[in-house]
């Protein structure tokens, strides 16, 4: 089984590892239910999707019926209207076929202007601020990805009191100066206020490039057990955080077994060599590497 930990101020103790419902975008109802097994096998208790994630809500929603006791679900919009924000709630409540939803995020917040637009006063945070009022939310967070994402969220974080934030984290990544100090500005921050720091892109090995996908990430991911053992315990080493897992649903069981085996930390001697060995390149463009 995978570990739990306060899911920061919202009062739940969700798993370290949380099921990142992308994976579910483009998938049978069949094969949605076989990963909900895969879920209950390792009792992961906490659901991350969105309004985006092509059918993923309507995929998750048969499994409320007998489920939702199980799962502090979340979802996300990617309007920016208060009108707009307000229809695609009502929208995600009737496809997660729910009375309520734990946590609603705003996606990708990480434009300057369409920023403005959120935070203004017929905004999308207008309309879940309103929901969480009326009872169909409960907590709100922000999410994004992007080499500014980290002071993104600072912003946002000044502006309102966000339960979570969701934002990419990675041995590559972190080799980005600004990046890793942002990185870690925000996460001192979330953790004097006990808001929850979720991260994605724990498997990321490079961008596709001219390479045939076999994945449904759309960035290259390890597949070799032993790499996402060392990428998946590289993340969980920070004990403040929480890692989501990748958008392909046959990569799911590998990193619930990593996750669940959790116990040696791979150093960072060990990691610059693998980045090396297995050829790892940021996936966002605009970063500068320490090792480069």
């Amino acid at each position: 089984m995978i570990i739990k930990q306060k899911f920061g101020n919202t009062g739940h103790l969700s798993t370290r590892t949380i099921f990142g419902a992308a994976a579910l975008s483009n998938v049978t109802q069949d094969e949605a239910d076989q990963t909900l097994d895969v879920l209950l096998k390792y009792g992961v208790n906490h659901i991350d999707t969105a309004a985006g994630y092509g059918e993923s809500e309507l995929r998750i929603g048969p499994w409320m019926e007998k489920h939702r006791s199980k799962f502090f679900l979340a979802t996300k919009v990617f309007r920016r209207s208060y009108q707009d924000t307000r229809e695609q709630i009502e929208q995600s409540l009737k496809r997660l076929q729910v009375s309520s939803i734990d946590l609603i995020q705003i996606h990708n917040l990480i434009n300057p202007s369409s920023w403005e637009k959120v935070m203004g006063p017929d905004g999308a945070l207008k309309a879940l601020v309103e929901a969480r009022e009326q009872g169909f939310v409960k907590h709100i967070g922000i999410t994004g990805h992007g080499f500014n994402v980290a002071s993104m969220h600072i912003r946002s974080l000044e502006r309102f009191e966000f339960n979570s934030v969701l934002l990419p984290y990675n041995y590559i990544m972190m080799q980005d100066p600004k990046y890793a100090t942002d990185f870690e500005n925000l996460l001192k921050i979330c953790n004097n206020q006990n808001i929850a720091v979720q991260t994605i892109k724990s498997l990321a090995r490079r961008p596709w490039g001219n390479r045939k996908r076999i994945q449904a990430t759309w960035y290259e991911p390890f597949e070799d057990q032993t790499d996402i053992d060392r990428a998946v315990h590289w993340v969980l080493k920070r004990e403040e955080i929480f890692l989501n897992t990748s958008s392909d649903i046959h990569l799911l069981p590998k990193i619930l077994d990593a996750a669940s085996r959790f116990e040696i930390e791979p150093t960072d001697e060990e990691m610059k060599e693998k980045a090396s060995q297995l050829g790892m390149k940021p996936i966002f463009d605009g970063g500068t590497l320490l090792f480069e």
